[in-house]
Parts: C-alpha cells; sequence; structure tokens
C-alpha cells in the first residue's frame, strides 16, 4: 500500500504541475495556467493527426505559399488554427502572431481581450512531415502593454527578457511538451492511453558535458569567416562532440537540452533570405533562448544575447547559436575575432 501511495504522487500531470506553480504566486489570477493548458490541449490535437498523418488527406502541401515565401503543408493549416481556436476564445489574449500569417491575429469581436499576447510556429519543421520525421510546435507568452481593447504592435515586438513564459511540443516516437514559466525547465510525456501530458523530466538543465553539435553544413561555404572557424574548432580541436542535424529546430534544440552540446545557424551570405539569419527571432529563437537560459545555456546570434534583441518587425530574421553556455561564448569569441 505504501509503495502505491508513494507511486501516485509521483505522478504529476501538466495541469497539477502549472497549478502547483500558480500556487506560488499569490497574487497569480490563474489566467496564465489556463493558457498553458490551452496550448498542451492543442498539442494534444495536432499531436493526434500527425501520428494520424498516413491514414488521413492531411500529408503534403496546399499549393499555397506563406509569408515566410515557404509552401504551407496541410498539417501547417490544421495546426495553426486548432491553436487560434483554443486560445483566442478565452479572454485571455489580446492578440496572437503567427508564423503562417503576415500580420496580427486578432481576438474574434465577439470575444473578450485579455491580458497576454501568444505568439508560435504552430508547426516548425513542417518539410520533414511527409517523411515521418520529427516535427514541432514553438509557442511565447508576454504581458500585454496596451492597457485595454485590442492588441497592438506594441505588445507584440517585445524582447525575450520580457518574457513570461516559452515551450515548445515535440511530435515523434512520443509526444512531449517542455516549459519554463521562469522557475526552471519540466518536461512531460503524452500518455496516449489517457490523453494526459505527465511529469517526465523535472527541473531540466544542460548537461555541461556536451553530446552533439548541430548544423546544417551544406550551406558552410557561405558562412563568416567567424562561423567557419567556431565549426573546424568543434570538428578538430579534439572536442567530444559528434554533430547531428535533423532539420527540424524543435527537435535540434530538444536534443541540445537534453544532451547537451551546441545547435547553431548561422547567417549564409550569398542566401537572399538566410543572409540576416534563417530562424525568427520572435516566435523561434527567443522562446528557446528563454528556455536555454532558464535550464542553465546561453543563446547568442553571435555578437550579443539573443533575449536582449529589440524586434523591429514580427517575422524578423536572426542567426542563432545555443546551447552550453562554454560553447556559444567560444562561437562569440570567434565571430568577434573573424567577422
Amino acid at each position: 500500500m505504501t509503495n502505491h501511495n508513494h507511486a501516485a504522487r509521483r505522478l504529476t500531470t501538466i495541469e497539477q504541475h502549472i497549478l502547483d506553480e500558480q500556487h506560488s504566486f499569490p497574487a497569480a489570477s490563474g489566467t496564465l495556467t489556463g493558457l498553458l493548458y490551452d496550448v498542451a490541449l492543442a498539442g494534444k490535437i495536432i499531436a493526434a493527426q500527425t501520428t494520424r498523418a498516413g491514414l488521413v488527406e492531411i500529408l503534403g502541401r496546399t499549393g499555397e505559399i506563406n509569408v515566410q515565401g515557404e509552401r504551407v503543408m496541410k498539417l501547417d493549416v490544421l495546426a495553426d488554427e486548432a491553436i487560434y481556436t483554443l486560445t483566442s476564445r478565452t479572454g485571455r489574449l489580446a492578440a496572437l502572431v503567427s508564423e503562417e500569417h503576415a500580420d496580427i491575429l486578432p481576438i474574434p469581436p465577439q470575444f473578450p481581450t485579455g491580458k497576454y499576447v501568444l505568439v508560435y510556429d504552430p508547426l516548425d519543421g513542417s518539410s520533414n512531415i511527409d517523411f515521418n520525421v520529427s516535427i514541432g510546435t514553438i509557442f511565447a507568452i508576454y504581458q500585454r502593454k496596451s492597457a485595454a481593447g485590442p492588441g497592438a504592435l506594441e505588445d507584440c515586438l517585445r524582447m525575450g527578457r520580457e518574457l513570461v513564459a516559452a515551450g515548445y511540443i515535440v511530435y515523434s516516437a512520443s509526444t512531449m511538451l517542455v516549459y519554463s514559466a521562469g522557475h526552471g525547465v519540466h518536461g512531460f510525456t503524452l500518455d496516449p492511453n489517457i490523453g494526459e501530458f505527465l511529469m517526465t523530466h523535472p527541473d531540466i538543465c544542460i548537461p555541461e558535458q556536451g553530446g552533439y553539435y548541430s548544423a546544417d553544413r551544406g550551406h558552410e561555404d557561405h558562412w563568416s569567416a567567424g562561423a567557419r572557424r567556431f565549426t573546424a574548432y568543434l570538428h578538430n580541436s579534439g572536442s567530444v562532440l559528434s554533430q547531428r542535424y535533423v532539420g527540424s529546430l524543435a527537435a535540434d534544440f530538444h536534443r541540445t537540452l537534453l544532451s547537451g552540446g551546441v545547435f547553431y545557424y548561422p547567417a549564409v551570405n550569398n542566401d537572399p533570405v538566410r543572409s540576416q539569419g534563417k530562424l525568427r527571432l520572435l516566435y523561434e529563437a527567443a522562446p528557446f533562448a528563454f528556455i536555454a537560459e532558464q535550464a542553465g545555456g546561453y543563446a547568442s546570434d553571435g555578437r550579443r544575447a539573443i533575449l536582449d534583441i529589440q524586434p523591429t518587425s514580427l517575422h524578423q530574421r536572426t542567426p542563432l547559436f545555443i546551447g552550453n553556455r562554454r560553447l556559444v561564448e567560444k562561437a562569440e569569441e570567434f565571430i568577434q575575432a573573424y567577422g
């Protein structure tokens, strides 16, 4: 009987964990708690569709091009609509920003507005969908600046230092949600038998001894001298790091978070899209930078902390170096010295 009770105490759902965190703040209203659980629910819906992707007609492209100039996958649309529908009608949000839309997504006029802003990439790595490779959802939450009414651009263009919470969901052999509300990083795995995220990775810290470095070296000839020299340092200086690269940011970051090491995507000089970096600052780089710092790591664009960059547009791109602080700071040293 004692063992049974002990096991029950160790079984923590994501809802219980979020509520426990809320209880640590007497002034908390529960709004953020509800919003985080809304995102988790959207993740369950998306996970249910990704696991059925070969059985229903949600694979392949829609024929449309999104604001990023990328071909829209059918599952992109499903994921985007699931997140928007589940979060925009609750009175918790003032506005949303999605990778799939050029402008701010307003709250439908028949619903009340709230005090938070949600920015998200509904399906990161969606070009991998047709090949059954890991994909993910990335999200971040800010408290609005404007006093009331519909959310404005100033509510959305925010430095990562101002984040209230951030997280991601990886859809793979299992579905895992990782998030931080500024008090450590915690991971939950979806149990498909009961339809609930259960705590599996409490208090995640990036290991000091890194396991891997992760980069798309197909563009290496067009990186800056500093980025190329950093890669040579990782490859030739007796480093114990092995190279791994999935091409889905959520999956590559997830591995870096759990195993240590560094992920990086420098600017690509001969590419008009990637010349300022490939990854979006607001809803890709900043959320992961927030999580990395909470886990003892660091994220940089090669010259400054990602969390200190003030975005000037919703879909602004940035180079990204993220993972073990020592390795990211070493990348900064090479870029400072060689450009």
